[in-house]
């Protein structure tokens, strides 16, 4: 349990210290955060996993409800889908972590927030 409580109280010290860095920096940290195999998101996303099978031989035995299970299989797909479709993402944060902090050239204009994804 203490560990699981230092994991979480280190989390928000690190979302705390990404709301400080310069937009470089930030965007660093990010790509290092979402990066499915080395990255924080990568290890939430096995954890969920794990737990995913725990909860499973706990249903089988009557110990959990299978929708514990159920829930967190469905969890364990969504992070994974999540993580993948951040990959797409991770060489352009990675690029914009290597700009100089102080750059003369013109910023890009602004895009759109919005992007709508067919499935």
């Amino acid at each position: 349990m203490r560990l699981a409580d230092e994991i979480t109280r280190q989390l928000g010290q690190l979302a705390d210290h990404l709301s400080q860095l310069p937009p470089p920096q930030a965007a660093q940290v990010i790509a290092r955060v979402l990066d499915p195999d080395t990255g924080v998101l990568g290890g939430v996303t096995h954890l969920v996993a794990t737990g995913s099978v725990f909860a499973k031989d706990q249903a089988e035995r009557g110990a959990l409800p299978a929708e514990a299970w159920l829930a967190l299989g469905r969890a364990t797909n969504e992070l994974h889908d999540i993580a993948l479709d951040l990959d797409e993402h991770k060489d352009t944060l990675q690029r914009v972590g290597a700009q100089p902090a102080t750059t003369t050239a013109k910023p890009p204009g602004p895009a759109p927030l919005v992007v709508r994804r067919h499935r």
